[in-house]
């Protein structure tokens, strides 16, 4: 089987549960604190940092050329994972809360 995006999915999955999990060790649920406005604030702060970056690129619509262009640990990519693990914090609240039902997978037959 090639090589592609969809192969390395679990492994960006793992990596970002492994990465949540350490950081509630340190920061507990500080993200939610204030609320969901806090929550969504944390959310826009990633995105306007996202922004920032691409503004400085070569093409403002680029997101994987600009990742790609700087390849600081602390760089696009950072910013990248800190919204997807963000976002992924407040659906798991919401599932928590019961207020968010999961998705099932459809089936392909």
């Amino acid at each position: 089987m090639p090589d592609t995006y969809l192969n390395r999915l679990r492994d960006v999955f793992d990596d970002d549960l492994r990465a949540l999990v350490n950081a509630e060790k340190s920061y507990g649920d500080s993200w939610k604190r204030r609320g969901g406005v806090g929550a969504f604030m944390m959310l826009a702060r990633k995105w306007d940092r996202l922004e920032r970056h691409l503004a400085n690129s070569g093409d403002k619509y680029d997101i994987i050329a600009c990742a790609e262009a700087d390849p600081r640990p602390e760089g696009v990519i950072d910013d990248l994972r800190d919204l997807r693990r963000y976002l992924a914090l407040v659906e798991a609240e919401l599932r928590a809360r019961g207020k968010c039902p999961a998705l099932l997978a459809k089936d392909s037959g």
